[in-house]
């Protein structure tokens, strides 16, 4: 009596604003979320796991993909490309798991062109010369690659309105409790759990 359609939940950032921390911690809470892992021609970061973080693929595997048509969206990000294949979300379905995509907004936006019931969460930060910080201290960027990451946040912080949520990554805690509550909230959304009241009144 209690199924109901799993939830698409999109949350997309500009990078350096925080979304991969928030979606972990709501995979830690939630069992019956699942992480859509995407494929990226990048190279992985230290302590990224191939199959759990991203699928990381060489530049032929993905462009054999993308022949095959076998993402759902896919998108150049600084200098790389990513994708989410069909098969993420297909799985979901199968096994009832509510599924978090963390996409930017060009995936963010192919996703809800083909599935009009999934959510968009876009994360802000609080300022930016805090992006610029963040952005700073991971260490993993030279002067250009910063540089270019941080003109691309601007772009992606424009396309805010294409969102459904926004929601602001100053303090973790409070930032992760907004999303949290923007999972629940849609859990019982009406288009999701009308099934409820006919089963009863039948």
């Amino acid at each position: 009596m209690n199924k109901r359609k799993p939830i698409l939940l999109i949350v997309s950032s500009p990078s350096g604003a925080g979304k991969t921390t928030l979606c972990h911690k709501l995979l830690d809470q939630f069992a019956d979320v699942r992480f859509s892992v995407s494929h990226t021609t990048r190279t992985p970061r230290p302590n990224e796991v191939d199959g759990t973080d991203y699928y990381f693929v060489a530049e032929e595997t993905f462009d054999q993909m993308v022949e095959d048509e076998l993402f759902i969206e896919w998108a150049h990000v600084h200098g790389n490309r990513y994708g989410t294949s069909h098969a993420e979300i297909r799985s979901a379905f199968t096994q009832g798991f509510d599924l978090i995509f963390d996409v930017d907004y060009q995936g963010a936006n192919q996703i809800m062109a083909q599935y009009s019931n999934a959510i968009g969460v876009f994360v802000l930060p609080p300022s930016i010369d805090e992006l610029k910080r963040r952005l700073s201290s991971r260490g993993t960027e030279t002067p250009a690659s910063l540089d270019r990451r941080f003109k691309a946040a601007l772009d992606e912080i424009a396309h805010h309105e294409e969102f459904d949520y926004l929601l602001v990554n100053d303090v973790v805690e409070d930032a992760y409790d907004q999303l949290r509550a923007i999972l629940l909230a849609e859990r019982i959304r009406k288009e999701r759990t009308v099934h409820l009241a006919k089963k009863l009144l039948d």
